[in-house]
């Protein structure tokens, strides 16, 4: 859903403050879905089954595809001739071999980064499994290079499209970045419910500045895009979001009331989401040819993702490891009974800012690659 609305929005709208409103407002899509969400998650998990939750997204997915089929745009007529005759185009068909080859090497990927943390990291068929999704990963791409070039075959992503430098830099700023956002709200759940032994609701209440103040950056950013280069929005994304995960890292007593860390952290943390996505997403919608814009939302929209579920995998050994050392026991015991934490471990708080300090370093990274490959991009949210 998102790379086609990506697409759907770069090729309807021409650029200039139309476009930066739709950008900014599908941004602020986020923060919505955060507050609300986060509400409406910490009632029905309170006071009803939690088989609700499933309820709630099919009543919204059906109301989403109603309003879809009326709201969205046709797309454009297919090219014809001066006299009126279709252009040949290319047969479209599926790239199996790429889908199965990209699908099977990050399942595994996964699967084995995330193992590593129950079965223990040493067990031999954890980075066998790594070394085999690398290779599977490599072939997808070399696979897609030939579809390219050597066929007339459409591949599922044009290998050519990296070579614009600045798009491959905005793919590892979005993994880099969306891999620190993502830990940063886990974590700081786990802080509040099972570190700190809130209830669901109490926790719930804390994220909701994430939301009020993501809608209002959204709303700033759509002011702001065609007015102040992108590298300097993405300078302030990537340092706010850094800081934000540096407030849980730090060793701030655990008794500090959560206005004096946890407040401005929640409020670091969006401000650097909101004016970081849909900068990307909308430079996605400038550097690249119409009919390379959902390819390029889907692709940036995918490493975001892959960020998350990769970073949350190292974040966990990270923890893990942490709290096996502070327990005195084999990261496959944490958890198991000897490993056993609750709320004010010692062990349990030692982790989780190990994992903020992690966040940190992947904000830094990022800040990095801004710097190193976006200093001196101009405005995204122009005519030009």
């Amino acid at each position: 859903m998102v790379p086609t609305a990506i697409g759907i929005l770069g090729v309807t709208f021409p650029p200039g403050k139309a476009k930066n409103y739709a950008f900014s407002s599908y941004a602020a899509g986020a923060p919505l879905g955060a507050i609300i969400g986060n509400i409406f998650g910490g009632l029905l998990g309170e006071y009803l089954n939690w088989k609700w939750v499933f309820w709630i997204f099919g009543i919204l997915a059906a109301i989403c595809t109603v309003a879809g089929y009326y709201v969205i745009p046709l797309p454009p007529p297919p090219p014809t001739t001066a006299d009126g005759e279709p252009i040949p185009t290319t047969k479209q068909t599926i790239d199996w071999i790429g889908g199965t080859l990209i699908t099977l090497g990050l399942i595994l990927l996964l699967f084995a980064l995330t193992s590593g943390n129950v079965v223990g990291w040493p067990t031999p068929w954890v980075p066998t499994l790594i070394a085999v999704s690398l290779l599977l990963i490599a072939a997808f791409a070399f696979w897609q290079h030939h579809l390219e070039t050597r066929t007339t075959t459409q591949p599922l992503m044009k290998m050519s499209i990296f070579k614009n430098i600045r798009f491959s830099a905005a793919n590892v700023i979005m993994m880099l970045f969306f891999s620190s956002f993502n830990n940063y709200l886990i974590y700081a759940t786990y802080w509040f419910q099972d570190y700190q032994g809130l209830s669901v609701i109490q926790t719930t209440v804390r994220f909701i500045p994430t939301g009020v103040t993501g809608v209002m950056v959204a709303a700033i950013m759509s002011q702001l895009l065609s007015r102040i280069r992108a590298d300097l929005i993405l300078t302030f994304g990537t340092i706010t979001l850094s800081l934000a995960s540096l407030l849980f890292a730090l060793p701030i007593p655990p008794s500090t009331s959560y206005w004096a860390y946890a407040f401005p952290a929640m409020i670091l943390a969006v401000c650097g989401a909101d004016t970081l996505f849909p900068t990307l997403t909308l430079y996605v919608a400038k550097s690249l040819p119409a009919e390379d814009q959902a390819l390029g939302g889907a692709l940036i929209s995918a490493v975001g993702q892959i960020g998350r579920a990769l970073g949350l995998a190292i974040a966990t050994a990270v923890q893990t490891a942490v709290m096996a050392r502070e327990k005195g026991v084999g990261v496959d015991q944490i958890g198991t009974g000897v490993g056993d934490v609750g709320p004010w471990d010692h062990a349990l708080m030692v982790g989780i800012r190990a994992a903020a300090w992690l966040d940190v370093a992947f904000g830094v990274t990022a800040l990095a690659v801004v710097v190193g490959f976006f200093w001196g991009a101009g405005k995204v949210g122009g005519k030009h």
